[in-house]
């Protein structure tokens, strides 16, 4: 079958970036086609991707207030953070950060606006995935096969929307992730019963949050861990919904994470 002129120039694209090691690691930008759909992302690649040695692959999933369409927005909140971490330094990696679309949703979640100004959710993990979720599963899909990347060292993370997409992920592709970073985020309980009894995981959010409240977070942890899993939560005393600035400086994060293998 003839690939789509768009596919087969974002395809041109990626296969310049693992054919030719960049000189100086930076933000690359590309779009990921599936069903004529499409879901633009950044990418990060090591100098030495398509060499010898497997790498691992990190996917960071952005919150509301960085959808569209501009394939930038998504680095606002822990693109610099990330990038930091590897270029340059002991852990080669690949990271991924995909941008959801305006009008949708990583999670399958219902939002409502409360009488006090707070939102509550609903979580729906046994419906079919959003459009945005379908593109995210198709993309991870596709990167988990390139020859260099260590299948036993693949991570998941994201905050506020990106956390309850994280939760959800986990579910739809359970043996694909060796640990998880959901970060201000929530998700129905139901959904532990599909993660893989494998998964590790580190829970974040921040006390004084009124926009996605702690609880959620809070019944996710006590749900893992009732059900076995090693997990672990951090929840910070008088930090609102921005604890991700509170996550990114604490250097045992990437310590713990890139420890995790499969």
């Amino acid at each position: 079958m003839k690939m789509p002129s768009f596919q087969r120039v974002c395809f041109f694209v990626m296969l310049l970036v693992f054919q030719y090691p960049l000189q100086a690691q930076e933000w690359l930008a590309a779009f990921h086609v599936h069903e004529n759909d499409s879901l633009p992302y950044r990418f990060l690649l090591p100098e030495m991707a398509g060499q010898n040695e497997k790498i691992l692959l990190l996917i960071f999933l952005h919150g509301a207030g960085e959808r569209g369409n501009d394939n930038q927005k998504q680095l606002i909140h822990g693109g610099a953070f990330f990038r930091d971490a590897v270029v340059g330094g002991s852990q080669p990696a690949m990271l991924v950060f995909p941008q959801c679309p305006e009008d949708d949703y990583w999670a399958n979640i219902k939002k409502t606006r409360t009488a006090d100004g707070s939102q509550s959710f609903q979580f729906f993990p046994g419906n079919p995935p959003r459009a945005a979720m379908q593109q995210l599963i198709s993309l991870l899909d596709s990167l988990i096969h390139l020859d260099f990347i260590d299948r036993n060292r693949i991570y998941l993370g994201g905050l506020s929307m990106g956390g309850m997409g994280t939760f959800e992920l986990l579910s739809r592709r359970p043996d694909v992730f060796a640990a998880a970073f959901p970060i201000c985020g929530g998700g129905n309980p139901e959904a532990i019963k599909a993660f893989s009894p494998e998964l590790k995981a580190w829970i974040f959010h921040g006390e004084a949050d009124k926009v996605v409240l702690p609880a959620y977070s809070i019944d996710l942890f006590k749900g893992m861990q009732d059900a076995g899993f090693d997990v672990k939560i951090s929840i910070y005393p008088e930090v609102g919904h921005a604890v991700w600035d509170e996550v990114f400086a604490d250097p045992q994060l990437l310590t713990w994470l890139f420890s995790i293998k499969k």
